[in-house]
């Protein structure tokens, strides 16, 4: 005895059999129910969702024997012969299924066109077109339909069904406005779970929820899948659908792997990665795959964190998760989050894809080392030892920087204790308000000695000013005034006039009274460097949004030069 798919066999055959598409259900019974049937239909959505198996009881619904067009709720019986032939894709008159994939040429479409031309095989009857994979189509295929679609015969309904709308609008825009558009949706995990427990019923096996749950993660929002994993594994299991049958037929990574992930993460482990990510090797996982996986993973960990319930996920890893959720802070989850994001593409892509993997999950496991910026300035200004990670820090949401990173000590992975000052005195360095001094009489010679020291001054309150200045050297001191001779032209002295109150301050602040200053050009005495050309990435840009955010706050600057700190965004 011949055995049918449980994709085939448990095809809906009715509009209220669609899971999860009621809004295409209603709408399509009720254009059936009221007469009101358009003549181009054009269905949307992920594959695996039921857009061919709309198509088929729309054209099902419109040439049913048995329905009664006065008092009709729009719905097929499903049990007449045409409803039948329809349903199982039988040679039909009045139905005609088109692959678009295979025909996609103008020619087919002109066919297409000319076959529509014919009346259907009764006065009552409806002719309907379903064109699957309608996104495969060439430009010119459309051109030919659009004349038949703009002035379609009577009693002819099109049915396009595509997993990529876009591509027909970049293709043929004005063959959008003449159709009626349903978007179909991802099938949520529990619908999926359901369906499959109803099957599992229908057919007398025994089915545990842990894997009904897995199969419905691994489908990805698409019933057709789902069925086909279902029927796999019932094989591959003798009967039974059991959690360790599905990881084995379908080669998937043991819960208990992602699990231990997030409980090694947790517990900063940093020297058991490289065993961990040995042992997904020699269990012959795809680690591109295990990627993909752990960012759901984490993904429904974060919506643990923010109070939410994540949907299809087996028991152990709820209860892991549960656990971690209490270890882990939204800070933490949303670092991990861009790090795999900004290693995805390369995990993708390298030959060595171990040795970037490996990189991700160290990287992962040494985030004490971060910490918030607010914490780290909160503690300089009590006059503490610098803080340790954070508890529960709330996500950044502003534009500037609000995390720094200690730079890596000699402790590898091991969580970093908080450092205090040692016993005993230490020199005091100067406070960091207090200016330079003259030692004795205002010099042009002093002064210049003590350039730089100034120019630290300046920095504390101007950091891009003193980079600026670091070129310029006093050349003349007279009646009071500072000539200070800059290495370039009259552009880069407007810029400098424009905080001359700040170099004012700062030299009223060595020689102990007010001073003016002014500004020379000195390019015949010092010639301005010019900049090695640099290439505009996305380091470099972001290199620069850092260097201004320290401009623009003289505290964070200070900390992190203190604290040896790398500023993240």
């Amino acid at each position: 005895m011949s055995h049918t798919a449980l994709a085939r066999k448990y095809r809906p055959r009715r509009f209220a059999d669609l899971i999860g598409q009621m809004h295409v259900a209603t709408g399509l019974a009720g254009a059936v129910a009221k007469n009101r049937v358009a003549h181009g239909y054009l269905l949307t959505g992920p594959r695996g969702t039921g857009k061919t198996t709309a198509a088929r009881i729309l054209a099902m619904a419109l040439n049913c024997e048995r329905r009664d067009r006065g008092a009709s709720d729009g719905e097929p019986c499903g049990e007449c012969e045409s409803c039948r032939r329809v349903w199982a894709g039988s040679a039909n008159l009045d139905v005609v299924e088109i692959d678009a994939a295979s025909n996609r040429g103008v020619d087919d479409a002109r066919e297409l066109r000319q076959r529509a031309m014919y009346a259907a095989s009764g006065p009552d009857r409806y002719k309907v077109y379903i064109i699957d994979e309608a996104h495969m189509l060439t430009r010119e295929a459309w051109n030919a339909l659009l004349k038949i679609l703009e002035e379609p015969p009577s009693r002819v309904v099109f049915v396009f069904a595509t997993t990529d709308p876009q591509k027909i609008a970049n293709t043929a825009s004005a063959v959008l406005s003449r159709l009626q558009r349903f978007d179909f949706r991802n099938i949520g995990p529990k619908a999926i779970v359901d369906r499959l427990r109803e099957v599992a019923a229908a057919e007398e096996l025994t089915a545990e929820d842990d894997a009904l749950a897995l199969i419905a993660r691994i489908a990805r929002g698409g019933m057709r899948d789902a069925l086909s994993m279902f029927d796999q594994i019932v094989v591959f299991g003798d009967g039974a659908v059991t959690t360790s049958g599905v990881h084995e037929a379908l080669g998937l990574i043991d819960d208990d792997m992602y699990g231990e992930l997030l409980t090694m993460v947790a517990e900063r482990r940093t020297t058991d990665v490289f065993g961990y990510v040995a042992r997904l090797v020699e269990q012959g996982a795809d680690l591109t795959e295990f990627v993909g996986g752990t960012g759901e993973i984490l993904r429904a960990l974060m919506l643990k964190i923010l109070g939410g319930n994540p949907e299809g996920l087996t028991e152990s890893l709820k209860g892991v998760i549960d656990r971690v959720a209490a270890e882990l802070s939204q800070g933490d989850l949303l670092r991990m989050l861009k790090l795999l994001q900004e290693s995805e593409t390369s995990i993708r892509r390298s030959p060595n894809t171990r040795l970037h993997v490996e990189t991700l999950l160290l990287q992962w496991t040494m985030l004490d080392r971060t910490v918030e910026i607010a914490q780290v300035l909160e503690a300089v200004r009590a006059g503490g030892a610098s803080p340790g990670p954070p508890v529960s820090p709330a996500p950044p949401t502003q534009s500037p920087p609000r995390t720094a990173r200690r730079s890596p000590g000699p402790s590898g992975g091991q969580r970093e204790p908080s450092r205090t000052a040692p016993p005993g005195p230490e020199p005091q360095a100067a406070p960091a308000d207090d200016p330079p001094r003259a030692a004795g009489p205002p010099t042009l010679e002093g002064l210049q000695a003590a350039w730089r020291t100034v120019l630290e001054g300046i920095g504390r309150k101007n950091p891009i000013l003193r980079e600026t200045l670091s070129q310029a050297r006093p050349s003349a001191l007279a009646d009071g005034v500072v000539s200070i001779e800059v290495a370039g032209g009259e552009l880069q002295i407007e810029g400098l006039m424009r905080n001359k109150s700040v170099v004012q301050d700062a030299l009223a602040g060595y020689f102990g009274t007010a001073t003016g200053v002014e500004f020379t050009a000195g390019a015949e005495h010092l010639p301005a460097p010019k900049p090695e050309p640099r290439r505009q990435t996305q380091d470099a840009d972001r290199e620069d949004r850092l260097r201004a955010y320290r401009g623009q706050d003289p505290a964070l600057d200070a900390v992190v030069d203190a604290l040896d700190l790398e500023l993240l965004e």
